[in-house]
């Protein structure tokens, strides 16, 4: 890591990730409730997500007051640093709602418009997953001392472990499970996280070989993106284009390409 302004970004989005997970895990009300819903009934914010959001960007803006700010629970602000913060407090709402472990802090940094360094804490798995643009994917867990990342060497398709997600419109979610019916006989499985940002460093972790999924924010995708390709992953949306709330997919190469031409040619990216 060369670059100096990199380095204080990737420190930083480090620092508001850890102490978000700490809240978020030490601090879990045993009668935790929904303060709002957003797209459909079951798509739910708990006190805890607003809570998360609010300890980072306060955080960050204290080091940093120039900078932007998109966050999934309502922080936007433009900033004139040319650095924009992409954040999601809880990634995986509905499973820290009842207490499944697969949630995650997710924090993402952008230099005009680019993603130079983005953070996944899951707090949960003990683990933390960490990129800087050029500079390789890393981790901390159990084991001792910061791990580089690598994604696995690509099987055949039919021999590939996917992971992919749900919407919480109805109409959405009827479409995406017959693209998932029609996938299962061509891989090895499907599962079902419930956290994008988590599947995303899974791909970068070797433990996933693909994932895919339509409906996504930036705020879902920004830190893990980076995250799963500085691991050597390919990661994309329809061919051709960036991830985006079309289609988000990322894989080993050698699985990316035929699941993203299987996913363009099923129109999963539409209902």
């Amino acid at each position: 890591m060369t670059d100096p302004l990199h380095r204080d970004l990737l420190e930083l989005a480090q620092e508001a990730a850890r102490r978000a997970g700490e809240l978020l895990r030490d601090g879990r009300p045993a009668d935790l409730a929904v303060a709002r819903t957003k797209s459909s009934p079951i798509d739910v914010v708990t006190e805890m997500d607003l809570a998360a959001e609010k300890l980072i960007t306060e955080l960050i803006s204290r080091h940093r007051p120039d900078d932007g700010f998109l966050g999934e629970e309502g922080a936007s602000v433009e900033g004139t640093s040319g650095i924009r913060w992409v954040i999601d407090p809880l990634d995986g709402t509905v499973n820290y709602l009842y207490g499944l472990p697969t949630w995650a802090v997710s924090v993402a940094a952008e230099r005009d418009g680019e993603t130079v360094v983005g953070v996944v804490a899951a707090p949960m798995r003990g683990e933390t997953y960490h990129a800087v643009r050029g500079g390789g994917a890393w981790a901390t867990g159990a084991w001792q001392g910061e791990r580089a990342l690598a994604c696995r060497p690509a099987p055949p398709l039919d021999q590939a472990l996917v992971s992919t997600g749900f919407n919480y419109v109805t109409e959405v979610r009827a479409h995406q499970a017959e693209i998932a019916a029609r996938l299962i006989p061509m891989l090895r499985d499907i599962r079902r996280g419930g956290s994008a940002a988590v599947d995303l460093c899974d791909v970068a972790c070797g433990r996933l070989d693909g994932y895919y999924e339509r409906g996504l924010h930036a705020w879902d995708f920004a830190a893990g993106d980076l995250i799963a390709r500085e691991a050597g992953a390919l990661t994309g949306g329809r061919p051709g284009e960036r991830p985006s709330g079309e289609l988000t997919v990322a894989g080993s190469p050698g699985v990316f390409e035929p699941l993203q031409r299987l996913l363009e040619d099923f129109g999963a990216w539409h209902d």
